[in-house]
């Protein structure tokens, strides 16, 4: 029977061919977007390595978090531009299988070094003078670790679980990558206990990182708080706010996009959104951490006058 069988060995992804006189405004904006991404991140991924003064723990997770934002914006941009100059739009199953994957691979992992930013974050602020003590070079790396690691058995869980579905009907995937959601819709059958799962598990990925935010951050501003000087205060809270705008944004689109039921999908807003998450928010990274962040800002600064006065 269809529910027992795959009979759907290649989708066709919609994309925005609903807007084909937008194909060349589409085409060159993304690009535009990669381009900067890709550039932005590999400059701040250059600067940390090159300068010594930014080995710190908070760099540390930086750079994970800028090659991280190259990596996850690459699962999508490039296939997105492909799509944009040709007619035929189509994935194999292995393939959209493996775009799923990497997406959620990345995603995932990101949520986990958010979290991990903001534990880094509080023990600056709330621990200042056992801070390079606690987070030592091997706390950095174990967290950063299982940042991965967590990624990985979300993305392997949740790609094997969708994909071993039967998929019978139509193959034409409403969105511009393989996304849960619009991938899901083309399942055959009464989906409501997969639903039930992947909601369960996106709700455990993303909401359990986010509460350790929250806690961190209700610890760092409580800390702020006592601090008496108004420059203490603010210098305390410049080191958080980059970071915070960041999560504001991945998280905010996140959790609408993945924690509601499959009836409750408007697949030409969700496709929007899930711009937010997988195009805004990597070319925001470096624009926002290079922008907000003092240091970044000096080590940027040196290396200019060095490309400018080598003899100097």
């Amino acid at each position: 029977t269809a529910r027992n069988k795959t009979s759907v060995i290649v989708f066709v992804i919609l994309g925005f061919s609903h807007r084909p006189d937008m194909k060349a405004f589409f085409f060159i904006l993304f690009l535009c977007i990669y381009i900067i991404t890709v550039l932005g991140n590999l400059i701040i991924l250059f600067v940390i390595n090159m300068d010594p003064a930014l080995h710190t723990p908070m760099y540390f997770f930086l750079r994970n978090l800028s090659f991280l934002e190259i990596c996850y914006t690459s699962v999508t941009l490039p296939r997105v531009l492909v799509n944009l100059l040709s007619s035929d739009t189509s994935i194999s199953f292995a393939g959209c299988a493996a775009q799923m994957y990497f997406f959620l691979f990345f995603g995932a992992t990101e949520c986990c070094l958010l979290a991990a930013m903001a534990y880094d974050r509080y023990r600056a602020i709330c621990n200042p003078l056992h801070y390079m003590d606690i987070m030592n070079k091997k706390v950095c790396m174990q967290l950063a670790a299982s940042s991965w690691i967590c990624g990985n058995l979300v993305a392997l869980g949740h790609t094997i679980f969708i994909f071993s579905l039967p998929f019978c009907g139509s193959n034409v995937i409403n969105h511009f990558f393989c996304e849960i959601q619009p991938v899901l819709m083309l399942v055959c059958g009464d989906t409501y206990w997969n639903e039930l799962q992947i909601i369960l598990a996106a709700a455990f990925v993303i909401l359990m990182p986010f509460l350790l935010i929250l806690v961190s951050y209700s610890l760092i501003i409580s800390s702020i708080l006592k601090v008496r000087s108004a420059k203490g205060r603010y210098k305390a809270f410049s080191t958080c706010s980059s970071h915070l705008i960041v999560v504001t944004i991945f998280y905010g689109t996140a959790v609408f996009i993945y924690i509601r039921p499959k009836s409750s999908y408007y697949l030409d807003v969700d496709k929007v959104l899930s711009l937010f998450y997988s195009v805004v928010t990597p070319i925001l990274n470096p624009i926002i951490y290079s922008l907000r962040n003092r240091e970044v800002k000096g080590a940027l600064s040196k290396m200019r006058m060095k490309l400018l006065h080598p003899n100097s």
